[in-house]
């Protein structure tokens, strides 16, 4: 049942696909892009699916989650479904899920059904809160996981109130922490032979994005406020105007404070006895901002970029999404690669964030077509393709 076309680090891993929308996928494209091998299932197309999760199969966003797989269709509503999906099931080493808890358990995708079918095998479950407790059904979606987490409650500004982060960053991240839990589990398999349940939740893992604002809480009882584009307790460590746009600093601590004084020419800061220590520079940071905001505004971003860089002041500008992808050093990195939709010409993607130097990440194909692979897939693991038209002929594939 494998992809022989596929080499890599995880070219000997198997992985059903069962997940949608971000968070489940996610996790699939950190195991698909290192070579493993990513079976998709989908509904049949009269069963009214789009992508499978909402998303046009065509859209940008379905074409950078999808890549590296290959996609078969399957109606798991009928009993035949679901005996092909243990058939499957026995020769896989990962099954990834992203259903509200209960639903699992309907289609007897819960672990307990899955390990009696093949003891090795790894279910990973994503979940809005978790996979019990009083809100384990509630429907989880981002924003919300952001609301609920303190997430919001630590972004935004004062004066206009909290706010999500542009970036689907809750979603992206239980993605991620559930890939680095497969990898735990597929290490541990190697000394004990039995797979396990992996499962982490939007709720979760926003929490722990929080990190050093979470634990002012749980150790200090300080409950963190929003503090815009300043940091809660290093400063100057903000973004501020310039002539021509917008930049960031980082002046953490006393060493590139002392450098930053010097290298704009106001050396008198250093001797202000509001400025003299990182708290005190916190607690005054509105007038900090305000007295150095008038320093930056005389010259052009890219020339205090230069300037600052030269001193070792910790400093970048805020690019658009276009300006990213231009910048050298981006390029320099790959962050952008190409693969060629047999549809849809050459699409460029967003690369792996993680190099490894011997074995490294490889965007081999585009998303597949709806059901692309459902013959080639089945008839790997044992049916005929007389059983294979049958399945057809009863919507079951």
């Amino acid at each position: 049942m494998s992809n022989p076309s596929v080499s890599g680090p995880l070219s000997h891993i198997r992985v059903l696909d069962l997940s949608r929308i971000r968070s489940g996928p996610t996790c699939v494209k950190q195991l698909a892009d290192f070579g493993a091998d990513v079976i998709k299932i989908e509904s049949p197309s009269h069963l009214g699916q789009n992508g499978g999760d909402g998303a046009l199969r065509e859209g940008s966003d379905f074409q950078n989650l999808h890549r590296n797989k290959r996609s078969i269709t399957l109606n798991l509503k009928e009993g035949e479904g679901r005996r092909i999906f243990a058939r499957l099931a026995a020769t896989t080493d990962v099954v990834v899920e992203n259903y509200r808890p209960d639903v699992k358990h309907r289609l007897g995708l819960d672990y307990e059904s899955l390990r009696e079918i093949n003891p090795r095998i790894i279910l990973v479950s994503i979940s809005g809160f978790g996979q019990d407790g009083p809100y384990a059904n509630r429907p989880g979606f981002d924003q919300i996981a952001q609301g609920m987490s303190g997430l919001m409650s630590v972004t935004g500004f004062p004066e206009t109130g909290p706010m999500r982060s542009g970036a689907a960053i809750a979603d992206i991240t239980a993605g991620l922490h559930a890939a680095l839990g497969v990898m735990t589990a597929l290490l541990e398999r190697e000394r004990s032979g039995t797979g396990q349940w992996v499962h982490t939740s939007l709720l979760m893992s926003g929490i722990a994005l929080l990190d050093f604002q979470a634990a002012r809480y749980l150790i200090k009882g300080e409950i963190p406020q929003m503090s815009g584009n300043d940091h809660p307790s290093s400063m100057p460590t903000s973004a501020y105007k310039t002539a021509d746009g917008h930049m960031n600093i980082g002046a953490y601590g006393e060493d590139i404070w002392i450098r930053l004084c010097n290298v704009i020419e106001r050396p008198d800061l250093l001797n202000d006895d509001r400025f003299t220590t990182d708290p005190l520079r916190v607690r005054h940071k509105g007038a900090l901002n305000e007295t150095l905001q008038t320093t930056f505004q005389q010259k052009k971003t890219q020339q205090w970029i230069d300037i600052l860089n030269q001193a070792g002041v910790p400093c970048g500008p805020i690019y658009k999404m276009d300006e990213v992808f231009a910048d050298p050093q981006v390029q320099h990195l790959k962050a952008a690669q190409t693969v060629t939709h047999p549809q849809y010409g050459d699409l460029k993607l967003v690369n792996q964030a993680v190099t490894l130097s011997r074995t490294p990440a490889s965007l081999n194909s585009a998303t597949p077509a709806l059901g692309q692979h459902t013959t080639e897939v089945l008839l790997g693991v044992g049916f005929t393709h007389a059983q294979i038209d049958e399945f057809r002929a009863k919507n079951v594939v």
